[in-house]
Protein backbone atom coordinates (compact mmCIF):
# COMPACT_ATOMS: atom_id res chain seq x y z
CA UNK A 1 0.00 0.00 0.00
CA UNK A 2 1.62 3.53 -0.92
CA UNK A 3 1.64 5.82 1.90
CA UNK A 4 1.85 9.52 2.41
CA UNK A 5 2.99 11.35 5.61
CA UNK A 6 1.11 14.35 6.67
CA UNK A 7 1.35 16.63 10.08
CA UNK A 8 -1.42 16.59 12.34
CA UNK A 9 -2.44 17.79 15.32
CA UNK A 10 -3.53 14.79 18.43
CA UNK A 11 -4.93 15.45 21.38
CA UNK A 12 -5.07 13.57 24.18
CA UNK A 13 -7.99 13.03 26.27
CA UNK A 14 -8.82 11.54 29.42
CA UNK A 15 -11.75 10.38 31.90
CA UNK A 16 -10.89 10.15 36.00
CA UNK A 17 -14.74 9.63 36.97
CA UNK A 18 -17.17 7.86 36.41
CA UNK A 19 -20.10 10.10 34.83
CA UNK A 20 -23.21 10.39 37.02
CA UNK A 21 -26.70 10.21 35.41
CA UNK A 22 -28.82 7.66 33.90
CA UNK A 23 -28.20 6.70 30.20
CA UNK A 24 -31.07 7.63 27.97
CA UNK A 25 -31.69 5.94 24.90
CA UNK A 26 -33.92 8.66 22.14
CA UNK A 27 -33.59 5.74 19.41
CA UNK A 28 -35.90 2.17 19.01
CA UNK A 29 -34.59 -0.76 17.65
CA UNK A 30 -30.72 0.13 18.62
CA UNK A 31 -28.94 -2.72 19.99
CA UNK A 32 -25.43 -3.65 21.08
CA UNK A 33 -23.76 -6.71 20.80
CA UNK A 34 -20.28 -7.80 22.40
CA UNK A 35 -17.96 -9.68 19.82
CA UNK A 36 -16.54 -12.68 21.59
CA UNK A 37 -14.38 -13.87 19.20
CA UNK A 38 -13.94 -11.56 16.58
CA UNK A 39 -12.21 -12.95 13.29
CA UNK A 40 -9.59 -10.75 11.48
CA UNK A 41 -11.67 -10.31 8.50
CA UNK A 42 -14.86 -9.69 10.48
CA UNK A 43 -12.43 -6.74 12.59
CA UNK A 44 -10.87 -5.89 8.93
CA UNK A 45 -14.30 -4.86 7.45
CA UNK A 46 -16.00 -3.04 10.86
CA UNK A 47 -12.20 -1.09 10.93
CA UNK A 48 -12.92 -0.52 6.64
CA UNK A 49 -16.25 0.74 7.25
CA UNK A 50 -15.45 3.13 9.56
CA UNK A 51 -12.54 4.25 9.19
CA UNK A 52 -11.31 4.41 4.68
CA UNK A 53 -12.59 7.88 5.03
CA UNK A 54 -10.92 9.08 8.19
CA UNK A 55 -7.22 7.62 6.93
CA UNK A 56 -7.01 4.93 9.37
CA UNK A 57 -4.52 2.16 8.37
CA UNK A 58 -2.77 1.05 11.54
CA UNK A 59 -4.85 -2.05 11.60
CA UNK A 60 -4.75 -3.25 8.63
CA UNK A 61 -0.77 -2.93 8.37
CA UNK A 62 -0.71 -5.40 11.03
CA UNK A 63 0.81 -8.53 10.93
CA UNK A 64 -2.58 -10.48 10.84
CA UNK A 65 -1.08 -13.01 13.68
CA UNK A 66 -0.14 -10.17 15.82
CA UNK A 67 -3.54 -8.39 15.41
CA UNK A 68 -5.20 -11.98 16.11
CA UNK A 69 -3.59 -12.04 19.53
CA UNK A 70 -4.78 -8.18 19.93
CA UNK A 71 -8.94 -9.35 19.26
CA UNK A 72 -8.58 -13.01 21.36
CA UNK A 73 -6.90 -11.06 24.42
CA UNK A 74 -9.44 -11.46 27.18
CA UNK A 75 -8.75 -7.77 28.27
CA UNK A 76 -10.04 -6.33 24.88
CA UNK A 77 -13.52 -5.89 24.37
CA UNK A 78 -15.13 -5.09 20.94
CA UNK A 79 -18.77 -3.90 20.78
CA UNK A 80 -20.63 -3.28 17.39
CA UNK A 81 -24.04 -0.73 17.21
CA UNK A 82 -26.66 -1.91 15.44
CA UNK A 83 -29.43 -0.01 14.28
CA UNK A 84 -32.77 -1.80 12.82
CA UNK A 85 -30.78 -5.14 12.79
CA UNK A 86 -28.13 -3.14 10.57
CA UNK A 87 -24.49 -2.76 11.66
CA UNK A 88 -23.90 0.76 12.11
CA UNK A 89 -20.58 0.90 13.72
CA UNK A 90 -17.75 -0.07 16.60
CA UNK A 91 -15.69 0.68 20.00
CA UNK A 92 -12.97 -0.57 20.63
CA UNK A 93 -11.77 -1.11 24.78
CA UNK A 94 -8.57 -1.44 25.78
CA UNK A 95 -8.34 -3.07 28.95
CA UNK A 96 -4.45 -4.61 28.69
CA UNK A 97 -2.87 -1.93 31.13
CA UNK A 98 -3.32 -1.95 34.72
CA UNK A 99 -5.69 0.36 36.01
CA UNK A 100 -6.54 1.84 33.08
CA UNK A 101 -8.72 1.48 29.64
CA UNK A 102 -8.33 3.07 26.19
CA UNK A 103 -10.95 3.35 23.80
CA UNK A 104 -8.85 2.77 21.36
CA UNK A 105 -11.61 2.61 18.70
CA UNK A 106 -14.99 3.93 18.57
CA UNK A 107 -16.91 5.49 15.28
CA UNK A 108 -19.96 4.74 13.32
CA UNK A 109 -20.37 3.88 9.73
CA UNK A 110 -20.91 6.98 7.09
CA UNK A 111 -24.11 5.92 6.34
CA UNK A 112 -25.25 6.85 10.15
CA UNK A 113 -23.75 10.33 11.13
CA UNK A 114 -25.76 12.88 11.67
CA UNK A 115 -28.63 11.32 13.65
CA UNK A 116 -27.48 11.35 17.14
CA UNK A 117 -26.41 7.83 17.27
CA UNK A 118 -23.07 8.78 18.15
CA UNK A 119 -23.67 10.79 21.14
CA UNK A 120 -25.72 7.37 22.57
CA UNK A 121 -23.20 4.70 21.82
CA UNK A 122 -20.47 7.12 23.24
CA UNK A 123 -21.99 7.38 26.42
CA UNK A 124 -22.91 3.72 26.62
CA UNK A 125 -19.83 2.72 25.80
CA UNK A 126 -18.10 5.18 28.56
CA UNK A 127 -20.14 3.73 31.05
CA UNK A 128 -19.47 0.32 29.85
CA UNK A 129 -15.68 1.06 30.29
CA UNK A 130 -16.15 2.15 34.17
CA UNK A 131 -18.25 -1.24 34.92
CA UNK A 132 -14.62 -2.47 35.33
CA UNK A 133 -13.37 0.85 37.75
CA UNK A 134 -10.74 1.73 36.45
CA UNK A 135 -8.29 5.11 37.44
CA UNK A 136 -8.93 6.38 34.09
CA UNK A 137 -10.45 6.14 30.47
CA UNK A 138 -8.36 7.58 27.85
CA UNK A 139 -8.31 8.38 24.60
CA UNK A 140 -6.29 10.10 21.46
CA UNK A 141 -7.81 11.60 18.41
CA UNK A 142 -6.59 13.75 15.67
CA UNK A 143 -7.44 16.69 13.36
CA UNK A 144 -8.58 13.59 10.79
CA UNK A 145 -11.31 12.28 12.49
CA UNK A 146 -14.78 13.51 12.09
CA UNK A 147 -15.15 17.22 12.99
CA UNK A 148 -18.16 15.97 15.75
CA UNK A 149 -15.63 13.54 17.04
CA UNK A 150 -13.79 16.20 19.38
CA UNK A 151 -16.54 18.42 20.61
CA UNK A 152 -18.51 14.68 21.24
CA UNK A 153 -15.69 13.55 23.68
CA UNK A 154 -15.61 16.34 25.33
CA UNK A 155 -19.22 16.92 25.87
CA UNK A 156 -19.11 13.45 27.39
CA UNK A 157 -16.96 14.31 30.22
CA UNK A 158 -13.23 13.52 28.54
CA UNK A 159 -10.67 16.62 29.45
CA UNK A 160 -8.23 17.05 27.40
CA UNK A 161 -4.63 16.95 28.96
CA UNK A 162 -2.25 16.93 25.88
CA UNK A 163 -1.21 17.92 21.74
CA UNK A 164 0.79 17.07 20.07
CA UNK A 165 2.40 17.37 16.77
CA UNK A 166 3.00 14.49 14.53
CA UNK A 167 3.29 13.12 10.84
CA UNK A 168 0.46 10.67 10.07
CA UNK A 169 0.91 8.11 7.60
CA UNK A 170 -2.35 8.21 5.41
CA UNK A 171 -2.65 5.29 2.53
CA UNK A 172 -2.66 7.16 -0.68
CA UNK A 173 -5.50 4.13 -2.21
CA UNK A 174 -8.58 3.58 0.24
CA UNK A 175 -9.75 0.13 -0.21
CA UNK A 176 -12.64 -1.02 -1.70
CA UNK A 177 -16.11 -0.81 -0.23
CA UNK A 178 -16.54 -3.24 2.45
CA UNK A 179 -19.71 -6.00 1.49
CA UNK A 180 -22.66 -6.64 3.96
CA UNK A 181 -21.01 -10.27 3.67
CA UNK A 182 -18.18 -9.41 5.37
CA UNK A 183 -20.22 -8.07 8.18
CA UNK A 184 -22.85 -10.66 8.66
CA UNK A 185 -20.37 -13.40 10.51
CA UNK A 186 -19.11 -11.99 13.81
CA UNK A 187 -18.94 -15.30 15.13
CA UNK A 188 -20.29 -15.42 19.12
CA UNK A 189 -21.72 -12.47 20.33
CA UNK A 190 -24.06 -11.63 23.79
CA UNK A 191 -26.37 -8.63 23.79
CA UNK A 192 -25.49 -6.05 25.76
CA UNK A 193 -27.75 -3.43 25.41
CA UNK A 194 -30.84 -3.11 26.17
CA UNK A 195 -30.57 -5.60 28.81
CA UNK A 196 -32.46 -9.16 28.05
CA UNK A 197 -33.91 -8.68 30.86
CA UNK A 198 -35.14 -4.76 30.73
Amino acid sequence: MAKTEIQTKTTYLRMLHRPEGHLQNPFENVEIHEVLSPSVSFYHALYRSVGSELHWYDRLVMPESELENVLTDRRVDLFTLHVRGVTAGYCELDRRTPNEIELAYFGLFPQFLGRGLGKFFLRWTVREAWTHRPQRLWLHTCDLDHPAALPNYIKTGFQVYDETWVNQVILDEQPNAVSNAALSTPGPTTLKYPHPES
